[in-house]
């Protein structure tokens, strides 16, 4: 724009220089000599001031290419403040007032990418892969927050997808594996995609929610609120309240989300006992954490403990049906109709590299199976952890983990007493696993898991079959954003008074990357 600006100004002040030139011979009767002197006075000025402004913007266009240039060959990098300075002097010139030219070139974007920190963004793939999870600024292990004033953190955010892809002997797997979140059918399976939101509401409160969406048989899309709720930061006496939409902490797989499992399955007992989606509900729960030497707590939980997600409770079954008898599916009435969670749970450590914590678990609530029948489910659990002394990462480490449960269900006659009879399943099951880290990022595992299910002569169901199953598998860790895992089983069903015994070979080939980062989960 100033280059045409220029070359206009140029034409005009070389037609007015020329028009100088002809004017006296143009005239073919000449002005008085004071008249034309005075014309050709002021046509001088002005020509003269035209040539000093046309100079002036040469100087600036010359000025301007060769900072343009230096930009283009050093680009800046962006502001860190971005409240401007004030200037003591006069008024720069033009040229030293213009802004910094952002970057307009592939290399200048990269090279002048520079987060709230002042430290540049890593641009290669060696620089991401070699980033650590406790550097702080650019580091990609960081959450995803919305910050407001202060870089105080509001919310943080992040993705975990979970993929199987699976072969089996078994045509019906979703008929075999006892989860939801496990893998459901032969070939690719998408079970697991997860949004994780948490951060400070206020001084008082924290919130956490996990958003679950999953794909069915049919690459149909389902979503779930897995977990919503409010928790308290401050309580004196180590006080500890919650309430929302939350697993209940029976156990030590039931809290935790499926990302997080050390085998791409859900062991038999907590699939069958409490359920193919965990125990979870809308409720309250108080913790305290008792002023003792060693870590003590005790937790209690209050649920309204209704629909699937209650399994063993005031769920109505599929269709209607629950262990062959039609459910009432009554709304709550009374303090029993909920459901009660209780659990203590205590840790040792039992030298610097090996650390124990126990614990006992139970539900108690009303079932759907008749106006008066009830469940009760005691747990108990142990974990035994070794570390090396010159760990590296946490490896290597060995972790065997155990949980048992019993449950004692009252199975009605149904809704208007259309089943024959009324029974009382008293089933058990437990599993134990070992997991043993033996390089940074490889750690190998076995698991040995029975279920026993109280034999019916009235009760049609598959679901109480009696069963057990080995699993090994490998899992690799390229980093703690990513997971690839091989795994496989081999179960054993008994045979009943309605199912033939049969055995069953699966394999599953997990795979899992995480976007942000996970809030720490529970030890």
């Amino acid at each position: 724009m100033k280059k045409f600006i220029f070359v206009v100004l140029a034409s005009g002040a070389l037609a007015i220089d020329g028009a100088k030139g002809a004017e006296p011979a143009a005239s073919p009767a000449a002005p008085s000599p004071a008249a034309s002197a005075a014309e050709v006075e002021a046509l001088r000025q002005q020509v003269q001031s035209l040539t000093e402004l046309v100079q002036t913007l040469q100087k600036q266009v010359k000025e301007q290419q060769a900072a343009s240039e230096k930009n283009n060959s050093n680009p800046p990098a962006l502001p860190q403040n971005p409240e401007p300075e004030t200037a003591a002097g006069p008024s720069p010139s033009p040229a030293a007032s213009a802004p910094p030219l952002f970057p307009t070139t592939d290399n200048a974007v990269v090279t002048s990418a520079v987060n709230a920190n002042g430290t540049l963004f890593p641009t290669t793939d060696a620089s991401v892969t070699t980033v650590s999870s406790s550097e702080t600024g650019s580091s990609l292990t960081q959450p995803i927050t919305l910050t407001g004033g202060g870089n105080k953190n509001y919310m943080n955010i992040s993705f975990d997808g979970l993929f199987a892809l699976a072969a089996s002997s078994e045509r019906h797997l979703d008929r075999l594996e006892v989860g939801d979140h496990d893998p459901q059918q032969r070939g690719f399976n998408a079970r697991n995609a997860e949004i994780a939101i948490d951060g400070a509401v206020d001084p008082y409160f924290e919130g956490f929610a996990n958003i679950v969406l999953k794909l069915d048989n049919n690459n149909a899309t389902q979503i779930e609120l897995e977990e919503a709720f409010l928790q308290t930061t401050s309580l004196p006496y180590g006080l500890q309240v919650k309430g929302g939409q939350f697993f209940d902490a029976f156990g030590r797989i039931n809290p935790t989300h499926p990302h997080t499992w050390e085998f791409a399955d859900s062991p038999l007992v907590n699939g069958r006992l409490l359920g193919p989606d965990g125990l979870r509900g809308v409720g309250a729960q108080i913790a305290w954490t008792v002023p003792v030497p060693w870590y003590s707590q005790v937790i209690f939980a209050v649920q309204n403990g209704r629909g699937g997600t209650a399994y063993s409770f005031r769920n109505p079954g599929d269709g209607g049906l629950f262990y062959s008898r039609m459910t009432i599916d009554r709304e709550a009435s009374a303090l029993r109709d909920l459901v009660f969670v209780p659990r203590v749970e205590n840790s040792f450590n039992l030298s610097d590299t090996q650390t124990v914590l126990v614990g006992a678990s139970g539900a108690f609530g009303s079932n759907d199976t008749g106006p008066n029948t009830h469940t009760q489910i005691y747990g108990a659990d142990l974990l035994y952890k070794w570390k090396s002394p010159r760990a590296e990462g946490g490896f290597p480490f060995v972790k065997w983990q155990t949980e048992a449960m019993y449950r004692r269900f009252e199975a009605g006659r149904g809704l208007d007493d259309a089943f024959p009879v009324a029974e009382t399943f008293r089933d058990w099951g437990m599993y134990s696993q070992v997991l043993w880290g033996f390089k940074k990022g490889w750690v190998a595992g076995v698991r040995g898991d029975y279920l026993h299910m109280a034999p019916s002569l009235f009760t049609d169901d598959d679901m109480r079959q009696t069963r057990s199953r080995i699993s090994v598998n490998l899992t690799w860790y390229p980093t703690e954003f990513s997971k690839l895992r091989l795994q496989y089983n081999h179960d054993f069903l008994e045979e009943n008074a309605f199912l033939a015994s049969r055995d069953v070979d699966s394999v599953f080939f997990q795979f899992e990357f995480i976007l942000g980062a996970h809030g720490a989960h529970k030890f």
